[in-house]
């Protein structure tokens, strides 16, 4: 049994959809980021990082319990422990792993920036706004690019564990300044991946509980002091 630890959020979606899609027995425990569960002793003992998704399996490789946390990492290890959505193949693999890194290090940090500064940001500081729309609007054409030229899926003909970390980024694709009329190819893509019924599942993991942002004292767990308190 995997026991989440996790949030509605892009990266927690990621995890979610894998659980969904290999079809694996999995607990949900609900880490309300907008609360502080995520600096709780308890919590930073499986994800030192005080960021969600984390999991503990109970049947680890060498058949003891074995911790992960990074959503990138987690992707991974389910690939592996069920030999699903990362292809076998070395040409394969390095393709999709490539692409995984490409959400890890440039779809997931360049959107959430575009989100805070264009929705959350206390002030509106248009530099910042102009800089990571202009970003989110770059990386969409990549992705379009790469659509167009594969036909099919983000790393090539099969669906992987890139396609899997992406979507979940660009349903936010109002709030990163995004007109999909721009990226025909990358849309179509989205809306194939939107109709699989593991992804439809995977999508409402938590969201019941995510509630907007109300309240300064919440702000400040996510974006303020709060993260930045010697632990």
């Amino acid at each position: 049994m995997i026991d989440l630890y996790s949030w509605a959020t892009p990266n927690g979606h990621k995890v979610h959809i894998m659980l969904e899609e290999c079809d694996l027995p999995y607990r949900v425990h609900a880490i309300n980021i907008g609360a502080g569960d995520q600096f709780k002793a308890d919590f930073l003992a499986i994800s030192p990082n005080n960021k969600i998704p984390a999991i503990v399996d109970s049947d680890g490789p060498d058949g003891q319990p074995i911790s992960v946390f990074e959503s990138g990492a987690i992707l991974l290890y389910l690939a592996g422990k069920t030999g699903q959505f990362l292809p076998q193949g070395a040409r394969g693999k390095y393709e999709a792993l490539q692409w995984l890194m490409f959400q890890m290090g440039g779809v997931g940090p360049m959107l959430g920036q575009a989100h805070h500064f264009r929705i959350y940001a206390p002030e509106k500081v248009d530099y910042a706004i102009q800089r990571y729309t202009n970003e989110a609007r770059r990386l969409y054409g990549v992705m379009d690019r790469q659509i167009e030229r594969t036909g099919a899926y983000i790393a090539g003909a099969e669906y992987t564990v890139a396609d899997i970390a992406i979507f979940p980024w660009l349903r936010s694709w109002q709030n990163q300044g995004i007109d999909w009329a721009d990226y025909p190819a990358l849309k179509a893509w989205f809306d194939r991946i939107e109709q699989r019924p593991a992804v439809q599942r995977g999508v409402e993991v938590l969201t019941p509980l995510r509630k907007p942002i109300r309240t300064a004292a919440e702000a400040d767990v996510l974006f303020g002091k709060m993260q930045y308190k010697k632990r």
